[in-house]
C-alpha cells in the first residue's frame, strides 16, 4: 500500500464534508454552559465597545461650543474610558474561559483517539509508518487546537458584531450604512476565489508534514543500523528532499492566507473613502462632522470582524485538513473486537484446537489454508519450519491478534471469536519476538501485565529465567531506571526480562517466539531447567530456529505449504526422515546451529 511509504503522501478516502464540523462541535457541545457563558461576556463587551463612537458624536457635535459645554465634553471623556475598561475586562475573562473550554476539548479528542489506538488491529500498524500514526494524535491534534479554543466562539461573536455593528450605523445614518454595505459582494467575490485553493494548499502542507515526521521517526529508531551501514550523508539528503517539500507546500498555502487580509484591507478603505465622499457631497443637505467621524468609526468596525472572520477561515480551512486526518482514525474500524454478546472466557484448562482454519494478511498472499489440529491441555508445543511459513501466525491467532478468513480456533472447546478479548488475552502469557522495553524501572517492566503481583513473585520469575542475580548487581537494582527500548542492556537481559514478565503473568497458555534467540548457550541452558518446571501442567507453544532447544517438546509441529506437514516427537520425526530430519541434521552440522 503506497500509505506504508514515508514519502508518499495519504490521500483522504473521503473528502471534507459539513459532517466533519458537527463532530467537532460534539466535542464543544459538552461544554455548552461554559461556552454560553462567555458568549454572553462577548456580546456585553462587544455593545460597550461600539457605545463609544455615539460618546464622541455626541461630544462633537454637544459638547465643542464653548466654555459652558466642558463639563459635559468631561463626562464624555469619563464614560469613553469607562466603556473601553469595560470591554477589555469583559473580553479578558472571556478569554480565559475559552482557553480552559479549548483544553479540556483538545484533551477530549486526544484521550479518544488514544483509546481507539489501543482497540485498533495489528493489521492497522502494519501497513502504516509509526511516525504518519504519530503526528495525529501530537500535531494534527495541537493545530486545532486554535479553532476550538477560540474558533468557535469567535466565529459566533464576530457574526453578532457584524449585526450589532449595522444595527448601529442604520441608527445613526441608514444611507451612509447602504453604502458601506455595497462592498460586500465584492468583498464576497475575492474570499471565495481564494477559498478553494487555500484548502487543497493547507492539505499539501498536511502531506508534507506527516512525510516528514515519518521519516524522522524511521531515522530515529534505525540510527543505529543507519551508522552501520555509513547511511548519514544519503539519509541527510533524504530528509533534506523531504524538509524542502514541506517548505514549498508550507509557501504555498502561506501565500493564499496572506491574499485574504490586503484584500479586506483594500475594500474596507474604499467603503470609508465612499463614506466621506457621499456623505459630503452626494447626500442632499449635508450631515453633521459628527455623524461621517461616527460612520467613519463604524465603518472601520464593520470591516475589523469581516477581517477577523477571514482570518477565522484561514484557521478554520487550516484545521479542517487535520480534522479531516483526525477523523479519518478515529473512523478507522476496529476489525478485531468483542462481538455483540460476547461472554467471558471461562478459565482456561488449556485444550487447543484449529477447526479448518484458513488466514490471510491480504486476498493475494493466504499463510494458512484449511488448517486442522488438536493440542491437550497441559502439552509442550514445537512450531518449526521455514521463515514466513506461519509460526508466528498460528500463536497470534491463538490470541486472537487478527480475525479468520474461515474457519475456527477453540480453546477448551469455546470459539474465541464468541468471547471477549479481556477474557481471552489476560489469561495467555505472550513473549513475541520483539522482547520490548518501556521506559521506567525494571520492577514497573516486570509488572507490566500484572499490576497486582508482589515483588517476591517478580524476584522468583527472575529466578527463573536467570536474570535476578543480575538485576541485584545494578546500583539501583530492581528501581533502576531503564530507557526506552531498554537502552543501556544487552538483547539477551532484555529478553530474560520480558521472559520472566510473561511468566509472572501466570498465563493458562504461554507463547513463547523465538524466546532464546538472544540468550548465550550457559544462560539458555540455566533458562531451560526452569522453564521444564515452568511448562509442567501448562500448554505452551514455542517457536525456536534452534532446534536444540524443543528436543522436549510432547509435539513438534513442522508447518510449511499453508499447513502441517509433519508432526510427533523428535524421536519419531527423526525416524521419519522428513522436513524436520533434514532441517535439524543441517544445523547439527553448521556451527551456527550449535
Amino acid at each position: 500500500m503506497a500509505r506504508n511509504k514515508f514519502d508518499i503522501d495519504e490521500e483522504l478516502e473521503t473528502p471534507f464534508d459539513i459532517r466533519h464540523l458537527k463532530r467537532a462541535l460534539v466535542y464543544a457541545g459538552r461544554y455548552k454552559k461554559r461556552i454560553a457563558l462567555a458568549l454572553g461576556l462577548s456580546i456585553l463587551a462587544a455593545v460597550a465597545g461600539l457605545t463609544s463612537p455615539l460618546i464622541v458624536q455626541y461630544a462633537l457635535d454637544n459638547c465643542m461650543k464653548g466654555p459652558e459645554t466642558i463639563p459635559g465634553l468631561l463626562i464624555c471623556g469619563g464614560l469613553f474610558l469607562g466603556v473601553i475598561v469595560l470591554s477589555v475586562l469583559l473580553a479578558q475573562t472571556r478569554a480565559k474561559i475559552m482557553t480552559r473550554v479549548g483544553q479540556d476539548i483538545i484533551y477530549d479528542i486526544r484521550k479518544d483517539l488514544y483509546k481507539h489506538m489501543q482497540d485498533l488491529p495489528f493489521e492497522y500498524y502494519d501497513s502504516r509508518p509509526h511516525g504518519k500514526i504519530l503526528v495525529r494524535v501530537i500535531n494534527y491534534v495541537n493545530s486545532v487546537s486554535d479553532l476550538m479554543t477560540n474558533g468557535i466562539i469567535n466565529f459566533v461573536m464576530e457574526m453578532l458584531n457584524l449585526v450589532i455593528i449595522v444595527v448601529f450605523m442604520f441608527f445613526v445614518c441608514w444611507q451612509l450604512a447602504l453604502v458601506v454595505l455595497a462592498g460586500l459582494p465584492v468583498y464576497g467575490v475575492i474570499i471565495v476565489a481564494i477559498k478553494n485553493g487555500q484548502r487543497k494548499a493547507w492539505q499539501q502542507v498536511s502531506n508534507k508534514s506527516s512525510n516528514l515526521n515519518a521519516y524522522l521517526h524511521e531515522s530515529i529508531v534505525g540510527v543505529k543500523v543507519s551508522q552501520v551501514f555509513t547511511r548519514e550523508e544519503v539519509n541527510a539528503e533524504i530528509n533534506d528532499r523531504l524538509a524542502k517539500s514541506y517548505r514549498k507546500a508550507w509557501m504555498k498555502a502561506v501565500a493564499f492566507s496572506n491574499m485574504v487580509w490586503p484584500s479586506t484591507d483594500i475594500v474596507s478603505i474604499s467603503t470609508r473613502a465612499a463614506i466621506y465622499a457621499v456623505g459630503l457631497l452626494a447626500i442632499p443637505g449635508g450631515i453633521t462632522l459628527g455623524t461621517i467621524f461616527a460612520m467613519g468609526d463604524y465603518c472601520a468596525r464593520f470591516w475589523q470582524p469581516l477581517m477577523n472572520l477571514s482570518n477565522l477561515m484561514n484557521t478554520f480551512i487550516n484545521a479542517t485538513a487535520y480534522l479531516e486526518r483526525i477523523f479519518e482514525m478515529l473512523d478507522e474500524p476496529v476489525t478485531v473486537t468483542d462481538k455483540i454478546g460476547a461472554k467471558e472466557m471461562p478459565e482456561i484448562k488449556g485444550d487447543v484446537r484449529f477447526d479448518n482454519v484458513t488466514f490471510a494478511y491480504d486476498e493475494s498472499a493466504v499463510i494458512l489454508e484449511n488448517l486442522s489440529f488438536c493440542v491437550k491441555a497441559g502439552e509442550s508445543v514445537a512450531l518449526v519450519g521455514p521463515t514466513g511459513a506461519g509460526k508466528t501466525t498460528i500463536v497470534n491467532l491463538i490470541s486472537r491478534f487478527y480475525n479468520l478468513n474461515g474457519g475456527r480456533v477453540l480453546i477448551d472447546e469455546e470459539d474465541i471469536s464468541e468471547v471477549t478479548l479481556h477474557s481471552l488475552r489476560k489469561q495467555m502469557g505472550i513473549m513475541l519476538q520483539d522482547s520490548f522495553i518501556f521506559s521506567g524501572t525494571i520492577m514497573e517492566n516486570l509488572k507490566y501485565g500484572r499490576l497486582d503481583a508482589t515483588d517476591e513473585e517478580a524476584y522468583e520469575a527472575c529466578k527463573i529465567v536467570g536474570i535476578h542475580d543480575y538485576i541485584c548487581s545494578l546500583k539501583e537494582g530492581y528501581n533502576t531506571v531503564v530507557s526506552e527500548r531498554g537502552a543501556g542492556l544487552s538483547g539477551g537481559q532484555k529478553q530474560l526480562i520480558a521472559f520472566a514478565r510473561t511468566i509472572l503473568s501466570n498465563p493458562k497458555i504461554l507463547v513463547l517466539d523465538e524466546a532464546t534467540s538472544s540468550i548465550d548457550a550457559k544462560t539458555e541452558r540455566y533458562l531451560q531447567q526452569g522453564l521444564n518446571h515452568l511448562l509442567k501442567g501448562r500448554t505452551s507453544f514455542i517457536i525456536a530456529h534452534r532446534l536444540s532447544t524443543i528436543r522436549h517438546c510432547d509435539k513438534i509441529m513442522y508447518i510449511s505449504n499453508k499447513g502441517i506437514t509433519e508432526a510427533g516427537t523428535h524421536e519419531e520425526l527423526i525416524a521419519k526422515k522428513g522436513d524436520y530430519y533434514k532441517l535439524y541434521t543441517a544445523q547439527a552440522i553448521s556451527p551456527a546451529g550449535v
